[in-house]
């Protein structure tokens, strides 16, 4: 499989809705919400109107000529808004490719332009529960806060 990691095309900005779906963690034995859930304000924000903004940035991970994956920022005051400064970071990866190093290229590609681009650090917001976090703290984000079932993080960029 060859993997590349490039910008999201303008054309594929629609990927972005099928992504933030895959991001939406579910414990073992809970059903997938149904897909009209992305039209909640609170899920909206990470798509709508995205590219309008410096800290709109997606890159996406793609195989075999097919997208499997994406890495977006944007400044929204969503769960892991932490400033009006600091992107907050989404992510996913269509399932049958995770847990393959896939997730952490495409992650430090999209830190990496960050960085380039003059942010200072980028935040996020995950499940505890989430096996992804493992992958966050790897590439150097640190909780500065947690509710009971989430941890807000952050990635200092400038280091």
């Amino acid at each position: 499989m060859e993997l590349i990691i490039r910008p999201l095309r303008e054309e594929e900005l629609d990927l972005l809705k099928d992504f933030l779906y895959e991001a939406i963690f579910l414990p073992a034995g809970v059903a997938p919400p149904d897909r009209s859930i992305l039209a909640r304000p609170e899920l909206a924000l990470y798509y709508e109107g995205f590219g309008e903004s410096r800290a709109d940035q997606a890159l996406v991970a793609e195989a075999d000529g097919c997208v499997i994956g994406a890495a977006w920022s944007r400044i929204m005051n969503d769960y892991g808004h932490v400033d009006d400064e600091t992107p907050s970071l989404a992510m996913a990866l269509y399932r049958e490719y995770r847990g393959q190093g896939i997730g952490t290229r495409l992650l430090k590609a999209l830190l990496a332009e960050l960085a380039g681009r003059g942010f200072r650090r980028v935040s996020l917001s995950v499940q505890k529960e989430n096996y992804a976090v493992r992958l966050y703290r790897a590439v150097g984000f640190r909780t500065i806060r947690e509710t009971e079932e989430e941890y807000i993080m952050v990635c200092d960029l400038q280091s």
